[in-house]
């Protein structure tokens, strides 16, 4: 006699958790995010998908990153299949004290690297602080009684 002890809700979480990744392993497009002194550096890796299918937008402080892994055609028969494709996309939403119009993007070896600077209006600064036109720094007159 063969007893089969299956759980549909752990072979369901099983599946979601393929479908929709978990939090600390995100299903498509896991990202890395730093500071280095006046700038941000952001990272995300897309392994197998040309740099021609990638697609970067700011619209306000929204960053929107698009990306499509290509399914193969042909005549062939799956024997595995684990890599997600089709399109994705994710959206960050950045500061108002980064300089959003000097964003520099660079995708190498399937990660593309995304360099935003602080802007100069966050960035710290000393503030001078003026002389006063009354000179104060003489003593008081001596009063002679």
């Amino acid at each position: 006699m063969l007893i089969r002890t299956t759980d549909p809700f752990r072979d369901l979480d099983r599946l979601a958790q393929q479908v929709l990744g978990t939090t600390n392993r995100p299903a498509v497009m896991a990202m890395d995010a730093w500071r280095e002194g006046d700038r941000f550096v952001i990272e995300f890796d897309l392994p197998g998908v040309a740099r021609d299918s990638i697609d970067l937008d700011v619209e306000r402080n929204v960053l929107t990153v698009r990306a499509e892994r290509v399914a193969r055609n042909g005549d062939w028969e799956a024997l595995a299949s684990e890599r997600p494709r089709g399109v994705f996309s994710r959206q960050l939403v950045l500061g108002d004290n980064l300089d959003l119009d000097r964003i520099e993007a660079g995708y190498a070896d399937g990660v593309l690297r995304l360099v935003v600077p602080v802007a100069e209006k966050a960035k710290p600064r000393k503030i001078e602080i003026s002389h006063d036109s009354d000179d104060r720094s003489e003593s008081p007159a001596a009063i002679n009684a």
